[in-house]
C-alpha cells in the first residue's frame, strides 16, 4: 500500500491537492544498515543482494533549499554497489564526516543510509528557501550534492570541497519511495520519456559530458578519434552518443560479440572486441603489459582509421588505464571518472611526459552542465539506454547484476510508479524522436519490460 500523498503525485494531482495531502511518517526504501559493516568479513564475494535492505524508515526534515520528491524509478549506478559492499570504505564513515558540519547535515548521520544517485519523480513539498519548483512539477534529480555558499562552487560546483555524491556521500537516495534532494538537484523532466527512462542518465550521461564536451573535460572537436572503453555499458553507451553528435569518431572496445552488434548498431564507427587484442589475467608486470595491450589495440585502431586516439575514455581503471595513457597519440588526452576494476593505476610516464599527453581526472557535472545534457535528451539528441527494469522490491537482484557486469547499458528501479510505460506527457515528441532507438535497449537487454 502507497500513502495518500504518493497516490495523488501518481494521479497527476494539482499543487493545491498535493499540498492537501499529509507528509507520510516514515516511507519505504532500499537501506543499508551500520550494523552490517562487517558483513562480508573473510568471505570473497561480498554479494550486495545479502547487504541491501527493503523496508520503512523514518521521513527526515526538510531544510529550507530542499525539496521532498516522489520518486517514481531510479536506476544502479556503480557507486550503489561499492555503497552495498561497504568497500572501498563504509559510507556511513562518510555520512558521519559530512554530519560533523552541523545543521541540517548531521540528520544524515543515522544508523541506516538510503541508497541510490539516480531519480526520477514529483516535487511534493518545498523548503522555505525554494523560489523556482512548486509541488506538480515533474524532475529528474542530478546526483552533484553541492554547498551553493561556498565560494569555489560559483566557478565550478564540482571544485567545492563540501561537493558530494547524493545518495552515496549522503543519505535519503533515489532508491525509494521519497527522497530529500537539494533544490541545485533538480532539472525539468524531459516530456517524452517515461519514469524509468528519464531516470536513467543524470549520472552517466551527465559524468560523460563533462568529460567529453563541458569546458573541464577534453573539449572533442570534430574528427577527434575517441577510444571508449566499455562502450555498451552506462558511461560508454552515453559517450558514444556525445561523440558521434560532435562529429568525432568513436572507437568502442567491448567484452563480447553480442556487444559488438549492439555497439554498431549505436553508430560506433570501429568496434573492437577486447578478446582480439587481450587483457591478460597473469603475473606479468602490469606496466609492460599495459605496453603489450597498447601496441596491439594500436595496431587495430590505426589498421581501422589510419591514426591513434585524440582522447580514451577511461572509466575502468586499473585493468585499461596503462593502456590508455600508451595508445592516445602525442598530445592525447586521458580522461577518467572511475575506477571500476581498481584504484592502483599503473603506467609507463615516459609515454606520458615524453608524447605530451594529458591526464584529466572529472567527477560527475555541475548544475549547469547537467542542464545542457538534460536539453540534450529533451531535444532528443541525446537517448536513454535503458535494457532492463526491476520493481524496487527486487533491486537486490538488480544491484547484483550490476555487480558481475552483466548488463547492458543502465538498469532501472521502478520505485512508486506501478509498471514502464508511464510519466510520458508528450507522445508526439517521442515519435518525432525515435521511439525505435530506445527500444534498441529493451531488445538488448533480453526482456521487454514493457509487456
Amino acid at each position: 500500500m502507497i500513502d495518500s500523498l504518493a497516490a495523488a503525485a501518481l494521479s497527476g494531482a494539482s499543487t493545491e491537492e498535493l499540498l492537501a495531502e499529509p507528509v507520510p511518517a516514515d516511507y519505504f526504501a532500499a537501506h543499508l544498515h551500520r550494523g552490517d559493516r562487517a558483513l562480508f568479513d573473510g568471505t570473497a564475494d561480498r554479494d550486495v543482494r545479502r547487504s541491501i535492505r527493503l523496508g520503512r524508515v523514518p521521513m527526515p526534515e526538510l531544510a529550507p533549499d530542499e525539496v521532498l520528491v516522489a520518486v517514481m524509478a531510479s536506476s544502479i549506478n556503480y557507486n550503489t554497489v561499492w555503497s552495498a559492499m561497504f568497500e572501498p570504505v563504509s559510507t556511513f564513515d562518510l555520512l558521519g564526516r559530512f554530519a560533523r558540519e552541523g545543521g541540517h547535515a548531521g540528520r544524515h548521520n543515522l544508523d541506516h543510509q538510503v541508497i541510490g544517485s539516480d531519480g526520477s519523480g514529483v516535487v511534493v513539498r518545498t523548503g522555505a528557501g525554494v523560489r523556482h519548483w512548486r509541488p506538480g512539477d515533474h524532475v529528474v534529480i542530478s546526483p552533484a550534492y553541492v554547498d551553493d555558499q561556498e565560494p569555489a562552487t560559483h566557478g565550478d560546483g564540482m571544485l567545492g570541497e563540501r561537493q558530494r555524491a547524493w545518495g552515496y556521500e549522503t543519505n535519503f537516495g533515489g532508491l525509494a519511495h521519497y527522497s530529500i534532494v537539494r533544490v541545485s538537484q533538480l532539472l525539468p523532466k524531459p516530456a517524452h520519456l517515461s519514469w524509468e527512462e528519464a531516470a536513467s542518465f543524470t549520472l552517466c550521461a551527465g559524468t560523460a559530458y563533462r568529460m567529453l564536451i563541458g569546458a573541464h573535460g577534453a573539449r572533442i572537436k570534430q574528427g577527434d578519434i575517441v577510444l571508449i572503453w566499455g562502450a555498451t555499458g552506462g558511461l560508454g553507451a552515453f559517450a558514444v552518443q556525445l561523440v558521434k553528435n560532435g562529429g568525432g569518431i568513436p572507437v568502442g572496445i567491448v567484452g563480447s560479440e553480442q556487444k559488438v552488434e549492439l555497439a554498431r548498431r549505436m553508430g560506433c564507427d570501429v568496434v573492437v572486441n577486447r578478446q582480439l587484442f587481450g587483457i591478460p589475467d597473469d603475473d606479468q608486470d602490469p606496466v609492460e603489459r599495459a605496453v603489450a595491450v597498447g601496441k596491439r589495440l594500436g595496431k587495430i585502431i590505426r589498421a581501422e582509421v589510419g591514426e591513434d586516439p585524440h582522447v580514451a575514455f577511461d572509466y575502468v581503471g586499473q585493468e585499461t588505464f596503462g593502456t590508455s595513457v600508451f595508445v592516445v597519440r602525442r598530445g592525447g588526452t586521458v580522461v577518467t571518472c572511475g575506477s571500476s576494476t581498481g584504484y592502483r593505476h599503473y603506467f609507463d610516464n615516459r609515454y606520458l611526459w615524453m608524447n605530451l599527453k594529458k591526464i584529466i581526472g572529472s567527477h560527475v557535472a555541475n548544475l549547469q552542465e547537467q542542464w545542457e545534457c538534460n536539453r540534450l535528451f529533451d531535444l532528443g539528441r541525446l537517448t536513454p539506454v535503458l535494457s532492463r527494469t526491476y520493481p524496487l522490491a527486487e533491486v537486490g537482484a538488480a544491484a547484483r547484476l550490476v555487480q558481475r557486469n552483466e548488463h547492458l547499458g543502465k538498469i532501472g528501479v521502478l520505485c512508486l510508479a506501478p509498471r514502464t510505460g508511464l510519466g510520458i506527457t508528450d507522445p508526439e515528441a517521442r515519435q518525432r524522436h525515435g521511439e525505435e532507438r530506445m527500444a534498441l535497449w529493451h531488445s538488448a537487454g533480453g526482456r521487454d519490460d514493457r509487456a
